[in-house]
């Protein structure tokens, strides 16, 4: 699908998401699938580096926030896991293919309030199923049209040389749960994000698992990306360019 239609265009810009159904193959998924086993197959994670992965503000600075393991993810592959697959050591208590929570939400969140732009409304989350996502396996689940009131909390980067590595502006307001509204979705659907609007999934506890690749699109011109985001460009790798 090459463009949006009027309809869907208008649908996103009333709920803040929007979901385009069959984006991918069955093919194309089962070849990520087999990619993603690669790369979990060949995880080599010391065990300080063992963090659980999490938007809440306590833990985030408790865990990878104040870690250069996850600072400095932005150009390499990282591994952040699942709550409670570690024992008091750092041994895994599940099978490592089950463990993994990110590569590179669960709690309510903005992504703008981690990929902040001036002016705002410049960032686009893709979320690409690579299987089924249901009510069961952890969907992702949207407050229609929150992405309107703006942003309330920032996580900002710390002073190179500073502890903790990270910090928060302002706070998270307390969401009504009742808001929230389930979007389940089938294998290669791609779920369109505005960087403002209230998000989260809830974690996967049935015996099935729920893969999805997911990264972020900026709109860039006339638009400045904050040097105080966790993520920086690197000489290395920088933010590739889709077009000029």
């Amino acid at each position: 699908m090459a463009w949006l239609s009027p309809s869907q265009l208008q649908k996103f810009q009333q709920d803040g998401f929007l979901v385009l159904e069959g984006f991918l193959s069955a093919e194309e998924c089962v070849a990520m699938q087999q990619r993603i086993g690669e790369i979990v197959a060949e995880m080599d994670v010391p065990l300080h580096c063992r963090t659980e992965f999490s938007t809440q503000e306590e833990e985030q600075l408790r865990a990878q926030g104040s870690t250069d393991y996850f600072l400095s993810s932005g150009d390499k592959i990282r591994f952040f896991f699942e709550k409670g697959v570690f024992d008091e050591k750092g041994n895994f208590l599940v099978p490592p293919e089950k463990s993994i929570n990110k590569i590179g939400h669960v709690s309510p969140h903005q992504d703008a309030s981690f990929l902040y732009t001036e002016p705002l409304g410049r960032v686009l989350g893709m979320w690409i199923a690579v299987e089924d996502a249901t009510l069961e396996n952890g969907c992702l689940w949207f407050i229609p049209g929150s992405h309107t009131s703006g942003v309330s909390r920032r996580m900002v980067r710390a002073l190179v040389g500073s502890a903790p590595g990270t910090s928060f502006l302002g706070s998270e307001p307390a969401r009504d749960n009742s808001l929230f509204v389930p979007t389940p979705v089938q294998r290669g659907a791609l779920v369109l994000i505005h960087g403002e609007v209230v998000h989260k999934s809830k974690q996967n506890l049935s015996d099935r698992s729920r893969q999805a690749y997911t990264f972020h699109l900026m709109e860039a011109s006339g638009t400045t990306w904050s040097p105080e985001n966790w993520l920086q460009p690197t000489a290395e790798l920088p933010f590739p360019p889709l077009y000029t």
